[in-house]
């Protein structure tokens, strides 16, 4: 369905990936878009591990095989060796959205002071916005609340479908040029 939004979920983590414990991202993930999303959605989800090349690979292959019109990682954001999700997102990028970056650092620093340790990005690549959030359940919810009623207008202008929200978990912003009237 062409106004269907296809979300690419990825929880980026050696541990989870290996089954050295259960993953926690991608159930927290599909909670929140469960939740916020008033239009009809679907979504691919991966678990990999914290491997630059696979997460490239994964990145490319959910825009531009899967077609998603949004892609979002969780985990692999810190200063830790091994965390390399930022660099996997940038060098996959056609262009850098440092906005996005800004902001999840801001939202999730009301909450945790090593929330400046975060590396977090957002990218466009071809048709699809390509956001890294954290890894805890916790931090998701807060940096989607904070950070996703940009995210549909994002997507409008990049060329995907019209998205629209539950407003009473977040509320899309739109220049009034740019509203679609409401769905019955």
């Amino acid at each position: 369905m062409q106004n269907e939004l296809l979300i690419g979920l990825v929880s980026v983590s050696d541990r989870a990936s290996s089954g050295v414990y259960e993953d926690k991202g991608l159930p927290a993930l599909q909670e929140w878009f469960g939740a916020a999303l008033a239009s009809p959605w679907k979504m691919v989800t991966r678990l990999i591990p914290d491997e630059q090349p696979v997460i490239e690979a994964t990145l490319k292959e959910l825009v531009d095989s899967a077609h998603c019109h949004l892609v979002l990682t969780t985990g692999g954001t810190g200063p830790a060796p091994r965390d390399v999700t930022p660099e996997a997102t940038l060098a996959v990028a056609d262009k850098v959205m440092p906005g996005f970056g800004e902001q999840m650092r801001q939202v999730s620093l009301k909450y945790v002071p090593t929330a400046i340790l975060s590396r977090q990005a957002g990218v466009i690549r071809k048709q699809a916005l390509i956001l890294n959030l954290p890894g805890q359940p916790k931090a998701i919810k807060e940096t989607l609340d904070g950070v996703f009623a940009a995210v549909p207008y994002c997507i409008d202008l990049i060329g995907g479908p019209y998205i629209e929200t539950h407003e009473n978990i977040v509320k899309a912003f739109r220049p009034k040029s740019a509203l679609k009237p409401k769905s019955p």
